[in-house]
This record gives C-alpha cells, sequence and structure tokens, in this order.
C-alpha cells in the first residue's frame, strides 16, 4: 500500500511538470494554472492524508514490535527461572516460546525499518510538494498576469494584420495628391480673379487709356490753338508792325471773353 502511494506522490510531483510545460497554445494559461494549483492542492492534501495513515500504521507496528520483544524477553527469563530451579523440560518449553515471541519481533522489527524509510521518504515529498505548491501560488498571479498581456498583446498584432495597410496607404496618398490638386487650382483662380500686373501694363500700352486720350486730344486742341495767331499773322498786310498784330489778338481775346 505504501509502495503504490509512493508512486502516485513521484506521478504528480515528478512527470505533472512535463506535462504542463506541452499545453496546447489553444488553452487558455489562466485556467490552467487554476486547474495546476487545484490539482496540486489535492495531491497534497492526499498526500498528508497518506503520511498520516502510515505514520498511525508504523506507530502500531512499533507498539506490536515493543510487545513481542517484551513477551521473549520475559519467557527467556522464565527459562533461566527454570534452569536455575533443575526444570530443564519447564525451562525447554520456555525457550521455545521464546524463540516463537522473538521470531515475531524480528519479523516486524524489519517490516519496522522498512515502513520507517518509507515514511520519511513520503514526508520529505509531502515537503517538497508543500514548497511546490507555495511556489506555485506565489508565481500564480504574476504568471496569469503576463498570460493576460501576452493574450492583449496577441490580440492587438492580429488586429494589425489583418487590416489591409497597402490599401490604407494608396487611399492616404490618392487624398493627398487630391489635396494639392485643390491647392493648385485655388492658386490659379486667385491668380485669374486679381490679374497680371505685366499683362494689364502692356494691355495699357497697347490700347490707351482715356485719360491718355484726353491728354492727348488737350495736346492737339493748345497745338491747333497755337497755330491759330500764326496763320493771323501771316495774313496781317505786309508791313505791318508786328506790334500793331498782336494788338488785335489781344483785342480779339479780351472780345471773347466779355461775350
Amino acid at each position: 500500500m505504501l509502495t503504490s502511494r509512493l508512486r502516485h506522490v513521484r506521478k504528480h510531483t515528478v512527470h505533472e511538470a512535463p506535462a504542463c510545460a506541452t499545453v496546447s497554445a489553444a488553452e487558455d494559461p489562466e485556467r490552467i494554472l487554476d486547474q495546476v494549483v487545484n490539482e496540486m492542492q489535492e495531491d497534497l492534501i492526499k498526500m498528508r492524508q497518506a503520511a498520516a495513515q502510515v505514520l498511525a500504521s508504523q506507530k502500531q507496528l512499533e507498539a506490536k514490535y515493543r510487545q513481542a520483544q517484551t513477551t521473549a524477553d520475559d519467557w527467556l527469563k522464565r527459562a533461566e527461572l527454570a534452569v536455575s530451579k533443575g526444570e530443564d523440560d519447564l525451562a525447554r518449553e520456555a525457550l521455545k516460546r521464546r524463540k516463537t515471541y522473538q521470531d515475531n519481533a524480528d519479523g516486524m522489527r524489519t517490516q519496522l525499518e522498512v515502513q520507517r524509510k518509507a515514511t520519511d521518504q513520503l514526508i520529505a515529498n509531502t515537503r517538497v510538494l508543500e514548497g511546490k505548491l507555495a511556489e506555485a501560488k506565489s508565481k500564480k498571479d504574476t504568471l496569469k498576469a503576463r498570460a493576460a498581456s501576452a493574450k492583449t498583446s496577441r490580440q492587438v498584432q492580429e488586429m494589425i494584420g489583418s487590416l489591409n495597410t497597402s490599401s490604407a496607404v494608396a487611399a492616404f496618398e490618392k487624398m493627398e495628391e487630391k489635396v494639392l490638386s485643390l491647392e493648385a487650382q485655388s492658386e490659379a483662380a486667385g491668380v485669374l480673379a486679381t490679374g497680371d500686373g505685366l499683362e494689364s501694363r502692356f494691355r495699357a500700352l497697347e490700347g490707351g487709356s482715356g485719360v491718355e486720350d484726353d491728354l492727348a486730344a488737350l495736346k492737339r486742341g493748345l497745338l491747333a490753338g497755337a497755330a491759330q495767331p500764326a496763320a493771323a499773322a501771316a495774313a496781317l498786310p505786309e508791313g505791318r508792325p508786328l506790334r500793331d498784330a498782336i494788338d488785335l489778338e489781344l483785342e480779339d481775346l479780351r472780345r471773347k471773353a466779355k461775350g
């Protein structure tokens, strides 16, 4: 019974770790961590119960061994007493009884030594499992937090990977080109609305303006007015003094002013 329990302990303390190390990636690490800790807790309870049973059985065997050895020692004393009294037949029967109890005590002593070693090993395994359980409990929350962080990071990476990045970049570049085109159109419209200064100057030179036309007409009128006195002077009689001609012209201007 004890050997089978020790195999059970080794199965859970030695082979449990590799099984957990090969957990499928599809399984939830947080759930697995809770499950493993719960199983370790259950195994520890079973080991403690087994250790308690083995210790109780050991104590019973120790009591039986002591009883058998005490009885054997008592029959030896009786044999010695019979020999001292000259009762060899009685001493022989006492020695037979003593041998029976001594053989029984020796057998129980051998069994007790084996059971003590097994009990010590079971208690040592229990201590090891207690340490592993305490370590697992202390690390469980940290491992669960790391697992949750890794899961979130994986979900983000999967989400990024599922996005069509190339089409998004192409659409962005297309919109950038459209904005540049709109800005160019707006700039061109502004130039057309305000006009080109150089172009307007050349149009002024080519077509003239109302002010320039008026100035030219005024110049022509003045030139025409200057030509009239010259013609009048040419029409004066030959030999007429220039002063008389001037006086006549001045008089004519006065009449025009009064009129």
